[in-house]
């Protein structure tokens, strides 16, 4: 079992920059892929970004493709959501989450373990 506690929401402004930080403690020794996804009111949870285990492959939502960056130091056991330019749209709680296997992937039933979010809100 591994647990995921996400920081760094907050309030910011329009263009402006926020950098989440997702912390994984327990069982991190499985070479997992994992992602990051946010949630607004009234809206299903939406898929944001993947990484892969080595860093090598990347996927990113139409929706955050060059203003968001994933990233991950497993020596740290953490992973990171670099955002910027951000806009009143992003305005969410943001989770991370640990995939089952090794491969990159977009579906939320592929993950099967979160952390309890942090919100993000961006005012224009």
């Amino acid at each position: 079992q591994v647990q995921l506690v996400e920081s760094g929401g907050g309030l910011v402004q329009a263009g402006g920059s926020l950098r989440l930080s997702c912390a994984a403690s327990g069982r991190t020794d499985s070479k997992y892929a994992m992602g990051w996804f946010r949630q607004a009111p009234g809206k299903e949870r939406e898929f944001l970004a993947t990484i892969t285990w080595t860093s090598i492959t990347t996927v990113y939502a139409d929706s955050v493709q060059g203003r968001f960056t994933i990233a991950r130091d497993n020596a740290k056991n953490t992973l990171y959501l670099q955002m910027n330019s951000l806009k009143p749209e992003d305005t969410a709680v943001y989770y991370c989450a640990r995939a089952r296997g090794q491969l990159p992937t977009m579906r939320t039933s592929e993950y099967a373990s979160w952390g309890p979010g942090t919100q993000v809100t961006v005012s224009s």
